[in-house]
């Protein structure tokens, strides 16, 4: 086995004893089977294979299926356990990606917080007492503790974003249908995608790369264009809200954001303020208006038996949309 994979899994196991966060994993995999895996992936490298993942270590939230490994998507009476891992795992992999196990969520990925789940609230990793964001919760704060390298979530509406953001990491949400959705439990299917979490973004972009690409069970995947441009002002200046628009900051916050903005200016970057009450009402349809149907169309049938396991705001906002009238639709 390659010296350095063996010493960081040893570490990464190493590390998850040493933080004992237990909520952060719903299915963790035994150490001995990540390291013959590892055994076999020198055995491919020796043979000539081109594996540009060799060696990463992976945590994949627990709403996207890894082959032999229950998916349960927070809620116990739901899992189940695939036979094939979903497109997007299995190409990490099949680049040298290591899996370590399952992390918890934001319960079917409903939530921004990562405190709904039967599984056990997942803190943030620098400061227990505080949030770790969701709904990708566990798969940040497994790479914010430096048990894995690449985090792999899903975000609808900020649920690989905001989790990355609270733990200062990179969280790529790549543009629609670039990353095949099959095998990802849906929240919203029309929206939902696979991120990537790491501390860089170097290798967030890496593990996006490998996963990018059309695949014929997902007719929503399509290619990323040969021929996009992208172009930034050569002033930099960034776009900031308006002070109506934070009036839902404490002061903690606040100043938080006000030191941020100040810090940016002493960079040489200017800023114009922006109106984003727009951006704000159209959240609130993925939780309180039509789009919900589709978390309805989902679990919704699964969430009516009133399973022991669900999480009472979850379970309400997926309700709500079962009595809107037709028109809303």
């Amino acid at each position: 086995m390659l010296p350095e994979v063996r010493e960081r899994i040893l570490q990464a196991y190493k590390r998850i004893a040493e933080v004992d966060r237990p909520e952060v994993w719903i299915t963790l995999r035994d150490e001995d089977d990540v390291l013959a895996e590892a055994v076999a992936l020198e055995r491919a490298l020796e043979a000539g294979a081109d594996l540009p993942l060799a060696g990463v270590l992976v945590a994949v939230k627990d709403n996207i299926d890894v082959a032999g490994l229950p998916t349960t998507a927070a809620c116990p009476e739901f899992a189940y356990t695939p036979a094939v891992s979903a497109v997007a795992i299995e190409r990490l992999t099949s680049q040298g990606a290591l899996i370590l196990g399952k992390t918890n969520l934001d319960q079917f990925a409903t939530g921004l917080v990562g405190t709904r789940s039967p599984y056990g609230a997942v803190r943030c990793a620098w400061d227990p007492t505080l949030v770790s964001g969701g709904s990708s919760s566990g798969s940040a704060v497994a790479v914010a503790l430096g048990i894995a390298d690449i985090g792999i979530g899903t975000d609808t509406a900020g649920s690989g974003r905001v989790p990355a953001a609270f733990h200062g990491l990179v969280g790529i949400k790549a543009t629609l249908g670039i990353v095949p959705n099959t095998g990802v439990v849906p929240a919203c299917a029309d929206y939902d995608c696979v991120t990537a979490l790491a501390h860089d973004l170097d290798s967030a972009t890496a593990a996006m790369k490998v996963m990018t690409g059309p695949t014929t069970t997902d007719p929503r995947s399509r290619a990323w264009p040969a021929d996009v441009r992208l172009a930034a002002s050569p002033e930099p200046r960034v776009a900031v809200p308006r002070a109506a628009d934070l009036v839902s900051l404490s002061p903690e916050y606040r100043r938080a954001f006000e030191e941020t903005v100040a810090g940016l200016a002493e960079k040489g970057f200017s800023h114009i303020e922006v109106d984003i009450s727009g951006l704000l009402d159209a959240a609130t349809l993925l939780y309180d208006g039509a789009i919900v149907a589709q978390r309805y169309s989902a679990v919704g049938e699964f969430l009516d038996t009133a399973p022991d396991g669900a999480d009472p705001t979850v379970a309400a906002i997926v309700r709500s949309a079962a009595g809107p009238s037709a028109h809303r639709y």
